[in-house]
């Protein structure tokens, strides 16, 4: 397979390796990028898959919550002028508190009702109002049978509307006051770090395996006896666990403690067990890849024009 320009530039911002060794990664991997993803690791040239800038889309995502139950959802608009647009974010808001009493389906959600017209109507409205594409992308809804959903807006744009949302559940008996200061807390935690899963056992087993693949050849490459290499990669595996899953991380708010730590101290206050039930983040435009335009050919263009 020909291993072209682009295929190196596009590997090089995931993973910050030299072009060089991005260019011998594909010729290795015959252009597979996330085998040559992986070669880069496994030679210790590339710690882990940067993002690399250009997933992204305009809109907001927004947070509606009742006590035990909460809601994120995302809608998307062509261009951040329009996520700044009071009318786009009355939408929002009002999508978002609709979604909370369906089942948190997209389809469910855009024949819910707000202002006597089904939300996907609300949404066309808007289109020819305002001009410009919108569409609900996806809501995650997250309830618990006692406790609370905390929740939590990363780069707020208002009430209920920010750039990241988290949903935080907390099944307990305890003190609401009590759980929703930890749940706010934990929330902001996920923000700031982006768990891979809540616990060990719900870290898919084939992100596990291919972890433990990376650290292996890894460890190999150390020349050591099998023995010690088996030690080695039962101590990187823990390190990624410790890393990657919520509970196990270091407390953000109080690094001294990991997550699990931090809620076990908060049922003193709660006067009643925690227990963590899950949590969902959602960040505006993850997984889709927003076309960047080169600004300079742009400007020259518009001069000839």
């Amino acid at each position: 397979m020909s291993i072209t320009a682009s295929m190196v530039k596009e590997l090089r911002e995931k993973t910050g390796a030299g072009m060089m060794d991005c260019k011998t990664a594909l010729n290795e991997t015959n252009g597979d990028m996330e085998a040559a993803i992986d070669w880069l690791r496994s030679k210790g040239i590339a710690k882990a898959e940067k993002k690399s800038g250009r997933v992204a889309a305009e809109g907001l995502v927004g947070i509606a919550a009742d006590g035990n139950k909460a809601i994120a959802v995302e809608v998307n608009s062509e261009t951040d002028f329009v996520a700044k647009n009071e009318q786009f974010q009355d939408l929002v808001r009002s999508i978002s508190k609709a979604a909370l009493a369906t089942d948190g389906s997209v389809a469910e959600i855009n024949s819910a009702e707000i202002g006597g017209k089904p939300v996907s109507q609300a949404l066309t409205d808007a289109i020819a109002t305002i001009g410009e594409n919108m569409s609900l992308r996806r809501a995650t809804k997250m309830e618990v049978s006692k406790g609370v959903v905390a929740t939590y807006l990363h780069n707020s744009a208002g009430e209920g509307l920010g750039k990241i949302a988290v949903l935080v559940g907390l099944e307990s008996d305890g003190d609401a006051a009590a759980l929703a200061a930890i749940g706010k807390q934990v929330a902001m935690h996920v923000a700031a770090t982006n768990p891979l899963a809540a616990s060990k056992d719900e870290v898919p087993a084939e992100v596990a395996e291919r972890e433990k693949a990376i650290f292996i050849e890894q460890a190999r490459e150390s020349g050591k006896p099998d023995a010690i290499i088996e030690k080695m990669v039962e101590g990187r595996m823990r390190k990624f666990y410790e890393e990657s899953v919520l509970v196990s991380q270091a407390f953000v708010i109080d690094p001294d403690k990991t997550v699990e730590q931090a809620l076990k101290d908060a049922e003193k206050d709660a006067g009643a067990p925690i227990t963590l039930k899950g949590f969902v983040r959602m960040a505006l435009g993850e997984g889709i890849e927003k076309e960047e335009g080169d600004f300079a050919a742009e400007v020259a263009s518009m001069a000839k024009g």
